[in-house]
């Protein structure tokens, strides 16, 4: 493994390291940071989204500390896995060496669904339904890798 310690390394991918993906590796490091070595990036790096921010805190797993980066930004450079988590960053993942496992769970892009929401209300729905969404995965990530739950 390339990871120090024993630890799993994965890296999370979206399109801009902005909601979803942090929204990940925080939920990642929360469940599994014993065991896995978590980092995520964007194909670009558009800042922090607040709605993100403001529901993670909510959760009670806040995304302080994090930046929005890109993969060259990353401290590590390899991983036993990557996990894009939309489709923009599943077509335009880039090249990784062949026993890197890449793989995909999307979820639904809380800006572009909240774009036209004038109500903070039903915005913060959208955000707080997909937080909980990549929580679940988060909380099952072992056995979606194909891993012993044991531990977990």
């Amino acid at each position: 493994m390339p990871e120090k310690e024993g630890k799993l390394s994965v890296l999370v991918l979206c399109t801009g390291n902005s909601c979803r993906s942090q929204m990940a590796e925080a939920w990642i490091r929360h469940f599994h940071g014993d065991r896995i070595s978590v980092h995520s990036a964007g194909i670009e790096a558009h800042g922090l989204n607040p709605y993100a921010v403001k529901v993670m805190e909510e959760a009670g797993v806040p995304l302080s500390g994090h930046t929005s980066k890109t993969m060259d930004e990353l401290p590590v450079k390899e991983f036993d896995y990557v996990i894009t988590v939309c489709d923009h960053a599943r077509e335009a993942c880039p090249y990784f060496p062949a026993r890197v496992k890449v793989l995909h769970r999307g979820f639904d892009d809380p800006p572009s669904l909240t774009r036209d929401e004038t109500d903070e209300e039903r915005r913060l729905a959208v955000y707080r339904r997909v937080r909980d969404e990549i929580r679940e995965f988060a909380r099952t990530l072992p056995a979606f890798l194909g891993l012993s739950d044991q531990g977990a």
